[in-house]
């Protein structure tokens, strides 16, 4: 099925406006722009919006990196690609830090170009939904703390039927989200179910720690969505089937902040967003997002850090088509434990595996 689409070329140069105009409508039916300067190009998008915009890098006047930041005030899920007359990998990861989606040299691949600006235009169309998603969970849930207040000043005594419709609206963002991340992890069938066995595992190790239930139940609530935040991770990366990047390991590590920024505008959920941000984090500082160490990491996030290891130890992957023995998973925690993992949790780890 064809993909079409509005395009915008930012790019000065009349010889390189040719040649680009011609690789890009020589592959589809894409409604194609140009513009030569950075004003025009601002008042064109404002005028039109566009899936997916090229920059061309260097050109006159005009500073890249500024350009991108003042794309994105405009269009938050604009997503650009920069084309370069040469390969500049610094450049690049700096260029990739302010949000770009890929970053193009010459010669150019026809069929990388076309790869890039299908899953470009498909993107964005994800973006736009989820921030739509995202802007009504905020607004439902402002209604519903406004509709509370309102009820607890005219329903003094009913507390009981507050209480249920609270619980029952609660449920039914839930429901909401958790169909959303189910959807994410069906986008490759090697992680169905991933999310539901990592709380089975998660559940098991603070049952044996004797957690509060309390705890408990937010610590499952955690693991059920804590891959939530790949919806922002492209399936080119996310299927790879070969050894990621250093820039696509760049992508990989920003989902967990993802996740914990999707969920923040639901506050019943705060338990849950510290933990989801957190659960990638490592012992001994070498984790992402933040670099947290030892008892700077929340104690849920370190019991999710080892049940998610574990879990994708046992599962074939898209890089891995054999899972890992349950020996060799476990031999693999315990050599890392003090590291990677919270040598609690894995002494813990270690004496329920067997149940599990």
């Amino acid at each position: 099925m064809a993909v079409s689409g509005k395009i915008l070329l930012i790019c000065d140069d009349n010889s390189y406006t040719v040649y680009i105009k011609e690789q890009i409508l020589n592959l589809g039916s894409y409604s194609l722009f140009q513009e030569a300067t950075v004003q025009a190009a601002m008042a064109s998008l404002g005028e039109r919006g566009y899936d997916i915009i090229f920059i061309r890098y260097g050109m006159a006047e005009t500073d890249a990196p500024t350009l991108i930041v003042d794309l994105k005030k405009n269009d938050a899920d604009c997503v650009i690609v920069v084309l370069s007359e040469r390969d500049q990998e610094d450049k690049a990861k700096e260029l990739m830090d302010l949000g770009i989606y890929d970053y193009l040299s010459r010669p150019i691949k026809v069929e990388k170009l076309q790869f890039i600006i299908e899953k470009g235009i498909k993107l964005r169309s994800l973006l736009m939904a989820n921030r739509k998603f995202a802007q009504g969970l905020k607004e439902n849930n402002r209604a519903l703390e406004k509709q509370n207040i309102l009820l607890a000043k005219r329903v003094e005594n009913a507390t009981t039927n507050l209480s249920r419709l609270y619980e029952d609206l609660r449920s039914t963002y839930m429901r909401t989200i958790k169909a959303l991340a189910q959807a994410i992890e069906a986008r490759d069938h090697y992680t169905h179910s991933h999310s539901e066995n990592v709380a089975r595992y998660a559940v098991a190790i603070a049952n044996y720690l004797r957690l509060p239930a309390k705890e408990i139940e937010v610590l499952r609530q955690a693991c059920e969505l804590h891959d939530l935040g790949k919806i922002g991770i492209e399936d080119s990366i996310l299927l790879k089937t070969s050894a990621l990047t250093a820039l696509e390991w760049e992508q990989i590590r920003k989902h967990p902040a993802i996740g914990a920024q999707i969920l923040e505008p639901l506050t019943f959920l705060n338990g849950v967003v510290g933990l989801i941000r957190q659960h990638h984090e490592h012992y001994d500082g070498s984790g992402y997002p933040e670099g947290r160490k030892g008892e700077d990491i929340l104690f849920g996030a370190r019991i999710i850090h080892v049940a998610d290891a574990y879990e994708a130890m046992r599962s074939a992957r898209s890089y891995r088509k054999i899972p890992l023995a349950k020996e060799e998973a476990i031999l693999e925690i315990k050599r890392n434990s003090g590291t990677q993992f919270d040598p609690k949790i894995v002494e813990a780890f270690l004496k329920i595996v067997d149940n599990l």
